[in-house]
């Protein structure tokens, strides 16, 4: 059955997206969500709930300080033994396995 414009846009209008509600907090004046513990101050309501959040400053000569990679084992290399793969074969030597060689 036919939907009119109207009714689709009606239906429609019940899919808008809400927009995020902030509150200025009165104590740090920080911008939070409503309803949320803030997170500079670790308040919410007037009580401190939780230890505020402190950015670590770390200058970029210690973001890069850190020993070098080492391995513990020494890698070894490839045995010169092993016959090099030929693309197109099989273990055997045929181009095709067996169950598509046909009869």
């Amino acid at each position: 059955m036919r939907h009119t414009r109207s009714h689709t846009n009606n239906r429609r209008a019940h899919h808008a997206l809400a927009g995020i509600s902030v509150v200025v907090d009165k104590e740090s004046g920080a911008l939070r969500r409503a309803h949320r513990l803030d997170e500079t101050t670790g308040s919410y309501r007037g009580r401190v709930i939780a230890t505020p959040k402190k950015k670590k400053e770390r200058t970029k000569a210690e973001k890069h300080d850190h020993p070098a990679h080492t391995h513990v084992e020494p890698v070894a290399d490839k045995d010169s033994s092993q016959k090099p793969k030929v693309l197109g074969t099989h273990e055997h030597g045929d181009s095709l396995p067996t169950s598509r060689r046909g009869a």
